[in-house]
């Protein structure tokens, strides 16, 4: 039986979620091109079925996008998902190229890096605000995680002379290493986590 490879050049075999908390919730099921055209989008929980390059795909369409607020410019990134494809297919070709391995296993790696273990709940006693640690769930943790890297990198290059390839790749493979002196995702977690301790 042939082998089903990521653009019939990546294969999903030997990767492995490493963190048991996220393994029901980053899907490894093999694809050739990631594209299911909404097909579980009117399930509950759907997304957990969808492979984590179209939900990293996905989640590239609308950056900015946050609730039902565009609380961080989106530019000029939506559009044909094909376009969207094609710049995720070279942002993998160059990771390979820089790092030796598997680009697949290097983004599941860097967002295992990048969930949050714990973050602050805000709720309200009579008329003051009371700030809570809560632990977060895995399913918010992978679309944290993904949310994070995809808008630090739209940060990085919108106005800038550094495309969004360029910034993508230096953002998945420092969070990968988990640099926080060079990874504005693993920055951001260490902050709500910090946050997070002090409110306990």
């Amino acid at each position: 039986m042939v082998e089903i490879k990521l653009f019939n050049r990546w294969s999903f075999e030997d990767v492995k979620v490493n963190d048991p908390g996220l393994k029901p919730y980053i899907n490894l099921d093999p694809v050739i091109v990631p594209s299911t055209g909404g097909k579980f989008s009117q399930k509950k929980f759907g997304k957990s079925k969808v492979n984590i390059v179209e939900r990293f795909v996905n989640k590239l369409m609308v950056p900015g996008h946050r609730g039902k607020k565009h609380l961080i410019s989106s530019g000029r990134t939506t559009g044909k998902s094909q376009t969207i494809i094609n710049i995720v297919k070279e942002v993998f070709e160059r990771i390979e190229k820089e790092t030796k391995k598997n680009p697949i296993e290097i983004l599941v790696g860097a967002l295992e890096n990048a969930s949050l273990r714990e973050e602050i709940s805000s709720y309200q006693i009579g008329g003051t605000i009371v700030r809570k640690a809560v632990v977060t769930s895995p399913q918010r943790r992978v679309d944290s995680a993904l949310s994070i890297i995809v808008q630090s990198s739209y940060r990085k290059s919108f106005g800038n002379k550094i495309t969004m390839t360029d910034a993508l790749v230096d953002e998945i493979i420092h969070a990968y290493k988990d640099d926080s002196s060079n990874s504005f995702a693993i920055k951001e977690k260490e902050r709500i986590e910090r946050e997070a301790s002090g409110a306990r």
